[in-house]
């Protein structure tokens, strides 16, 4: 029986996977040693099978499937599958300290909190993944979250990936699996309600890598934006007055011009604004490009943009998906920015292979090839 559980959800992770599992399996051994527990989410591009063959050399390794395809489905299987008294998240784009494990389980310990983590380290790769890499740790851009700190230690609303001791997910009751995102942020929001402490240390680190376009980097803040509005409803309060911010904003930068259109003084409204943003983007901008190389400094204000305007925009969709028109989050998965996405790129059998009702192509007790 291993003392520590290491869970990671995946699909379609070929190019990665092998790399990642790798240097989990390489991490330096805490106490009474570890497994690890790979939730596959029906990959169809061989990441399974490389999986099996990891599998094989080293009995650590398991592998459980995931029908459901999202990563809070796959984080409950690989967690009902495993054995360990403390549980570890840990995911296949992210690079991890040797004595990441280890230091979970010390600061688990040492702090009796109910949830420890360390902080959310972006580190990219290319001048577009770099300056995505830099605004993510700008306040300015994280809306002042501790989590973005890569030195700041203490209590904090939510941690990056996660290390719990088991009764705790136990008696939370896992991850919420109609959640598509921020299934760790709902979770964090039912811990800290329920009087749980969650901490964050420095000496837990990892590298977090970033996407590498404005395209892709819009298209996940549209994600997070829109799947808050379904936390939100479900907890009915923010976890935090800042993720209204972006939504209120973007409402206003479209619905002033309207109102203008009525009352011409709403036009000096916006305008003011839209220039006091500008005016922030413009600081922000020099601040972050002299901390991370002169070369970021033409991007920066589109990739600032990219993450405000992006959840912004996810998030008004949220409120007219689950508050106005009241879909449930199944019917609001069929909906979502990233399905949507996924069909106009591919077309209509792509969206419907992709969904996360998986009775449709699989089983719901195993996948198949």
């Amino acid at each position: 029986m291993p003392q520590v559980s290491i869970v990671v959800p995946c699909r379609n992770e070929r190019s990665h996977i092998e790399a990642s599992i790798r240097s989990i399996l390489a991490q330096e051994t805490p106490p009474g040693g570890f497994e690890c527990l790979v939730a596959d989410g029906c990959s169809d591009d061989g990441t399974r099978e490389v999986l099996a063959r990891l599998a094989a050399e080293d009995p650590r390794l398991r592998v459980v499937d995931n029908p459901g395809r999202i990563v809070s489905t796959g984080l409950n299987a690989a967690i009902r599958a495993s054995a360990g008294a403390i549980i570890i998240r840990m995911d296949a784009h992210t690079e991890y300290a040797p004595d990441y494990v280890r230091r979970c389980v010390e600061v688990l310990r040492e702090t009796g909190a109910q949830n420890v983590g360390g902080p959310w380290v972006a580190v990219g790769e290319g001048r577009v993944s770099r300056a995505i890499a830099a605004a993510f740790q700008s306040p300015f851009a994280a809306g002042g979250a501790r989590s973005h700190d890569p030195d700041y230690e203490g209590p904090v609303d939510a941690v990056y990936l996660g290390c719990w001791p088991r009764e705790v997910l136990e008696q939370a009751g896992l991850f919420d699996e109609e959640l598509v995102r921020n299934q760790d942020d709902e979770l964090s929001l039912r811990l800290t309600r329920a009087g749980a402490r969650l901490w964050q240390s420095p000496r837990i680190r990892s590298v977090y890598r970033p996407r590498n376009s404005l395209r892709a980097l819009f298209r996940q803040y549209t994600q997070y934006g829109y799947w808050k509005v379904r936390v939100i409803q479900k907890h009915r309060v923010p976890a935090s007055p800042r993720h209204l911010v972006p939504g209120a904003f973007v409402a206003a930068l479209v619905g002033l011009p309207l109102l203008g259109l009525a009352w011409p003084p709403m036009f000096w409204v916006w305008g003011g604004m839209t220039g006091a943003y500008l005016l922030v983007v413009g600081v922000a901008t020099v601040k972050t490009a002299r901390a991370q190389g002169a070369d970021l400094l033409p991007l920066l204000p589109a990739v600032f943009a990219g993450y405000h305007i992006g959840y912004g925009y996810g998030f008004l969709r949220g409120v007219v998906d689950f508050m106005v028109l009241r879909r449930g989050a199944r019917g609001a998965t069929a909906r979502s920015p990233e399905r949507l996405a996924r069909h106009r790129r591919h077309g209509p059998g792509a969206a419907s292979a992709s969904s996360t009702s998986p009775q449709r192509q699989w089983p719901r007790a195993m996948c198949v090839s």
